[in-house]
């Protein structure tokens, strides 16, 4: 069974996350309603989402385009669609009740959205509707058939443990280099890998040097490599596609919480008290941002080529025009905002995602 150290460390970092990675743990995750008796279903695994008009003001943890359409995901397994910038929202379908963490479209109608409980989830009409394809308890029958297929007697204590603690790791990002290959990383080295556009979900925690298993906070393809950010300055690369990784070498010993790629190629880690590395050569070498922000970074997002945005944990937002080379501070137009996530609404809009819902911003 899971230690009580190991789960005071979970419950922690997951407390964290409320405001930087948008995971509502006082509603989900570690929470009494959503522990399962031992070989039950969490009822929340099992339920659609409710509708109702209370979820266009619920906890927002993150957004993204579908096209012309945005889509935002958060707690209780929210889905929120705006055909007009961000103007009127409206409640998709979704078959599950657990908080929503991060959402990725491919193209204007296909998309994936990763969340608490281990729970992956697929679109194919731009958001409107949502499928399962991967929860905690499919997770851990994947692992304890994986390390038996290893032969590998370590893999197989792990996936013994895995399997104990239940459907309870959250998945906390996921990418996709084509409608086919995808990556989706979470809490204790929780990693997943899929060739067929998530019919079949395969663990990869077996190819990440993570021997302490560290929270994988954020992953991004750029090409045919793969780089994964995590606790404690993990930042990790694949030169295969994930079929293998590599530690990269790292300035900062703090916890990264997301990974921006831009279409130039440079890499930009951002995380906790406003420290940010860019890189311009896959990872090798990092240099030090200058953000100017005392407080964590929660989103950061690439608008236009060589225009990019990070977003902190109260709303403050930084923008660079020169491909992440320098940021500068832009006034808000409003106060604090407990935010995690942002998106381009239109050319002249930016939408965030917040512990208060939804909010439509200017650009300067």
């Amino acid at each position: 069974m899971k230690t009580a150290v190991a789960k005071t460390r979970l419950n922690r970092v997951m407390s964290l996350c409320v405001i930087v990675m948008g995971s509502v743990v006082a509603a989900h995750s570690a929470s009494a309603a959503e522990a399962p008796a031992a070989g039950a279903t969490p009822r929340v695994l099992s339920e659609p989402a409710l509708q109702s008009p209370k979820a266009l003001s619920a906890a927002t943890l993150a957004v993204t385009r579908a096209g012309s359409r945005l889509v935002a995901v958060g707690e209780r397994g929210t889905v929120l669609l705006s055909d007009d910038a961000g103007g009127h929202w409206q409640q998709a379908q979704v078959p599950v009740r657990v908080t929503l963490t991060s959402v990725r479209f491919i193209n204007d109608r296909t998309g994936w959205a990763t969340g608490h409980l281990g729970v992956i989830l697929r679109s194919d009409d731009a958001g409107q509707t949502w499928v399962k394809q991967l929860d905690g308890q499919l997770a851990a029958t994947a692992v304890g058939a994986s390390a038996a297929s290893l032969g590998d007697e370590k893999a197989q204590r792990n996936a013994q443990r895995f399997a104990e603690d239940g459907p309870d790791k959250p998945f906390f990002d996921i990418d996709f280099a084509d409608a086919q290959h995808g990556f989706a990383v979470g809490a204790y080295n929780m990693a997943f890998a899929t060739v067929d556009g998530g019919k079949t979900w395969q663990p990869a925690l077996q190819r990440l040097p993570n021997p302490r298993g560290l929270h994988l906070y954020g992953v991004r393809y750029v090409g045919n490599r793969v780089y994964v950010v995590g606790e404690q300055g993990l930042l990790l690369r694949s030169d295969d596609a994930g079929a293998s990784f590599t530690a990269l070498a790292s300035p900062y010993k703090g916890s990264f919480f997301g990974l921006l790629a831009t279409r130039s190629g440079a890499l930009i880690a951002y995380g906790l008290r406003g420290n940010a590395l860019r890189s311009t050569d896959q990872g090798e070498h990092w240099d030090k941002l200058e953000t100017g922000l005392p407080m964590s970074i929660s989103a950061g997002r690439e608008l236009t080529p060589g225009t990019l945005a990070l977003l902190s944990q109260t709303g403050a937002l930084l923008l660079s025009h020169d491909d992440g080379a320098s940021f500068n501070r832009v006034a808000p137009s409003a106060g604090p905002l407990p935010a995690s996530g942002l998106a381009l609404a239109d050319e002249r809009h930016l939408v965030y995602a917040s512990l208060r819902g939804l909010r439509r911003q200017a650009l300067p």
